[in-house]
This record gives structure tokens, sequence and C-alpha cells, in this order.
């Protein structure tokens, strides 16, 4: 299948030093004979999402003589695919990509949209393009070598995309989320396939976020916010947005969008998946509203955050005050 989404006699694999040495030689083998094929393994980690790792990426591609025929592949998770997507964005004004994802948050939501980034000390993805990829191709077998802590954090955009816009897919969750975490195939195909599904919709409808494609941050404004403040890699993305969804659904709640009962309902579900639901101890409000306010979803000075209308329903608002967030993020010590 890799193969035929390749033009040119050139290719690029850009992975980590995690991933690499697992599924490296496969992908190779895969490519069959290519005149000219260049390994370039990054650092493991979402802190080495840098414009410095980014031109390291160039110096290797520079330095071998790709041209503009090449394809760049990513095997990896979300940095990888972040990055290399747009390393490819850039190359030359724009070179074929490919998707190769081997963690359950890029194989459900990195990989497929075309959102590519680098992060900044001062925001989250705050440098990028949007760039699709020719292809995406998921081997659900990757997935057996994936550890727990990973696995939990992309099963937070999992849940996420049965609150926004697939109430069925949520309640399926409730119940088979025992399944997920055993790692059985077929709920894992089932789970990424209506994933891939829903955000495919919703990215086809506005592919660089001047509307409806917002409704997928659900908890990613609070998220990246602490991800921010905690340095990138202490938390890892998905466990920073199942909070973030905690607390977007609990403010919906109070606004009386959803029922009261579905805050505990999701922090339930949250609790069975592995996924904190309470932020670090050391996030003030005051932090979280300076982080937030940097957000690429500022417009106009006014913060638009994505809440729940209903039960598989997103809305978009804007007009969340700031005495409305404080008293929201007056958190709880963790366990009340």
């Amino acid at each position: 299948m890799l193969a035929r989404h390749i033009t040119g006699s050139q290719v690029a694999i850009v992975s980590n030093e995690t991933v690499s040495p697992l599924y490296m030689d496969r992908v190779r083998s895969a490519l069959g004979e290519r005149k000219l094929v260049t390994e370039v393994i990054l650092p493991d980690g979402e802190q080495f999402k840098t414009l410095d790792t980014l031109a390291g990426i160039f110096d290797r591609l520079m330095g071998d003589g790709h041209n503009r025929t090449t394809t760049v592949i990513a095997l990896g998770g979300g940095v990888v695919g972040d990055i290399t997507g747009f390393a490819a964005a850039c190359y030359q004004r724009g070179v074929n990509f490919i998707q190769l994802p081997t963690t359950l948050l890029a194989q459900v939501d990195s990989s497929v949209g075309g959102k590519t980034a680098v992060n900044h000390p001062m925001g989250k993805n705050m440098i990028g393009a949007f760039y699709q990829p020719r292809a995406v191709l998921i081997d659900t077998n990757t997935l057996q070598t994936l550890p727990e802590r990973e696995l939990a954090a992309g099963l937070a955009e999992v849940i996420k995309y049965g609150l926004i816009c697939d109430e069925p897919f949520y309640r399926w969750l409730q119940e088979h989320m025992h399944r997920l975490l055993a790692r059985e195939e077929a709920a894992l195909a089932e789970a990424i396939e209506r994933s891939c599904s829903s955000k495919a919709q919703v990215v086809a409808a506005d592919e660089r976020e001047g509307g409806i494609r917002a409704i997928l941050n659900l908890g990613h404004t609070f998220g990246h916010a602490i991800e921010t403040a905690q340095g990138y890699g202490q938390w890892l993305h998905g466990e920073a947005v199942a909070v973030g969804m905690l607390l977007a659904v609990e403010l919906s709640a109070r606004r009386g969008l959803v029922p009261a009962s579905e805050v505990q309902v999701l922090h339930d579900l949250l609790v069975a998946a592995g996924l904190p639901v309470r932020p670090p101890v050391d996030m003030t409000p005051e932090t979280f509203i300076e982080l937030m306010g940097r957000d690429k979803k500022v417009v106009d000075g006014r913060l638009r955050l994505v809440l729940l209308a209903a039960m598989g329903q997103a809305c978009i608002v804007d007009d969340v005050s700031a005495d409305e967030l404080l008293a929201r993020l007056e958190i709880p010590p963790a366990g009340t």
C-alpha cells in the first residue's frame, strides 16, 4: 500500500529513536528499489518539536540532494508527524509526504487533517502550515508496542469525537473502554475508523479552521495552557486534553447546556481510560487565563472556547468572561 503512493525515486523517512528500531526496516522493505532513501532519526519527545529540529531535517534533505520529486514519510507519533509535515510543506515550497502514525493519538487525530507545526516556548503549535498528506496509512499492530500511558493519551482524543459530534459513539466507548485498554484488534479498528471518519467530515467542511473545524479543539485551549506551563513533554498532549475536556464540559453544565450529571459520566470515563482529571497542582487560574490568552483561537482579543451545546454536539462561544473562567478554574484539591 505504501509504494503506490510514491511517485519519485527519492524518499526520506523521518522517525525517532524509539520507533525507528521497531519499524524502520519494515518501511524500507516496503519501498522496493529506490535510488535514494534517507533516514532522519529525531530525539523522542514533545520538547524536541522545535525550529532547531526542523532545521536538522532540512539539513539532511539538502545534504543528500533531495529534489522536488522526493516523498517525505513520517514514521512515528504526533510529534514526528507534525514536524515532518511542516518540513514537507516548506522544503522546496512543498513536496509529497505520507503519514505512517504509530501511536493511537496520531492515528485518530494528528495524522488526519493536514495540520503541521512546531512549538514555540510561548505557545504550542504556533508556527506551522496547513498541508495535506498524500496518504495516511494506519497499521493497528503498532499499538501493541505502545506504552500504556501513550495508549491512554490517544483515548482522550477518541473520547473527544464522541463528545463533539457522535453521541452513540460516546456511549459505545463507555461500554467498550475495557476492550480498548486490552488492545482488542476489532475494538481498536472500530474506534480508529469512527474517529477518523468524524474528523474527515469536519475537516472537509472547513480545512483551514475558519469556522466549524474549531470544534475539534474541545478541551485543547485549556490543555495547551497546561502543556505550555508545565514544559512540553511533561504532560502528554492527550493527558492535558483530558483535563481540558472535563473543564469544558463542566463549564457547559454551569451554563445549562448539558445536564450536570454528564460531568460525572465524563469524569468516570476518563478515569477508566487511565487519564488525569485534575490540572497540575501548581496551575493557578491566573496562569490558565494568561496562557489561554495567547492561544491561536483568540480572535480580535476575544477568546473562543469550544463547549457542548448538547451531548454529541459542540459549539463555539466567544463570550466567556475572565470572571466566569476564574470561577470555573478555582480547582478543588485532587480527590475532592
